[in-house]
Formats: structure tokens, sequence, C-alpha cells
């Protein structure tokens, strides 16, 4: 059954990214393992807008396809509106990411433009998440790569890091003098996979900086201070 394939889990931040964010914050791995609150809620809010809006546009009405899309509805016990499944769902999503996570609304059109113009048949869904978790994951591992220690900044900071994160997201974009055949060959699989995605730079932006934020508050137990 085609279905049964189509909606992959989407963990859009891989060990491996993680790892170098543990790495530049100081954490160990046993920390990672123990506090994932915001960024795990994060990550589950993003994927349940993701799996919303296929719904709404592809008219998909088997919920049980969309399994964080159905653990939300059902959790929170979000009324199907208008009759199609992803309508109401969508717009409790987009509620919560604004509110717990300061996403504006440029950023959640970016992902319905994306959607719309990759994704016009069913079949289109499963390479289209595939190629979004890809993007989501060479960007973050170049962005831990090129700041480096530079997001041991203390949170406080939060203009500043915003600045050096537009600026490393730029350079991604736009910068072809990088020496490390490594970050070259990522570079170019991100621009890549974006002439597909059509993200814009502020939206990378926007979405790696609140990932890094995350990150960074989680970085250390509680009771130390940063």
């Amino acid at each position: 059954m085609f279905f049964a394939h189509l909606f992959v889990p989407l963990h859009t931040i891989s060990d491996k990214t993680m790892g170098i964010l543990g790495k530049i914050f100081g954490r160990k791995q046993a920390d990672d393992e123990v506090r994932i609150g915001g960024m795990e809620d994060f990550m589950m809010l993003i994927r349940v807008y993701f799996q919303a809006e296929l719904a709404n546009a592809l008219h998909i009405t088997n919920l049980n396809a969309l399994p964080d899309l159905r653990t939300f509805k059902v959790t929170l016990k979000v009324p199907t509106q208008q009759g199609r499944l992803g309508v109401g769902e969508k717009a409790r999503c987009r509620k919560m990411l604004k509110e717990m996570y300061e996403m504006d609304d440029q950023f959640f059109k970016e992902v319905d433009q994306s959607i719309s113009h990759r994704c016009r048949k069913v079949q289109d869904a499963q390479p289209y998440l595939m190629q979004f978790q890809a993007f989501v994951q060479d960007l973050m591992m170049l962005t831990g790569n090129l700041m480096k220690f530079k997001l041991r900044m203390p949170s406080f900071f939060k203009k500043a890091i915003y600045g050096m994160t537009e600026k490393t997201i730029h350079d991604i974009y736009t910068k072809n003098d990088y020496k490390d055949a490594g970050v070259i060959k990522t570079v170019v699989e991100v621009r890549e996979l974006n002439k597909k995605l059509n993200f814009s730079e502020k939206w990378s932006t926007d979405f790696v900086y609140r990932v890094l934020m995350l990150a960074k508050k989680e970085k250390r137990p509680q009771n130390t201070k940063e």
C-alpha cells in the first residue's frame, strides 16, 4: 500500500549534526539523551505543520498515513474544519509555533509555497520530505562547522547570534571561495536541494537560529548557570 511508505518520520536534525552542536556547546552525549525538551517539541511541531499542509494541499484523508499529525490531532483534540483534514490542525500548529517559538507569518508562507510548488500529487510527498530532511541536516551541519566557537556566545546576545547566523546563511547561499573540500561539497548539495525547495535566506536563517537557540538552552544541567 503506497500510504504505508509515504510519511516516514521527518527527523530534521541528524545524530551527526547534533554531535557537532554538542561539541560546540560543551555538551556530553548523555546530556543529549536526557534534555531534549524544547528542541524536540519544536521539531515535532514543524513535522506536524508540514504534514498538515500536505494533507490540505493534496486532499489526503487517511489520518493513519500522517503519524505526527495524528498524534497532534488526537492529543489536543483538534476538530476537523471545513470537512478537510489539515485545515484546523495547520491553524492550531501555526498558532503554537508563533507563540512558543516566535516564528513569523513569512516562515509559514514559504513552507506553503514550497509544498505547493513541489507537490502536485500524493506521490510527490515522500521525495519532497526526504529532500527537506537532507536540506535541513546539511544546513545545520554547515552552520555548526562554519560558526564554530562563535556559537558559545551567551544566549542573551540574541541580536548578535542572529546576525552571525544570518551572515553564515548568506555565505552558504552565495559564497564560492571555500577552501575545505568537504564544505564545498556540502554547500553545493544545499544549493541544489534548495533549487527544488526554494526557501529564502531569511527562512533558513530563522529556522537555523531557532534550533541553535534551543540547543544552547539544552546545553547544560538546569542547576548550572550559562
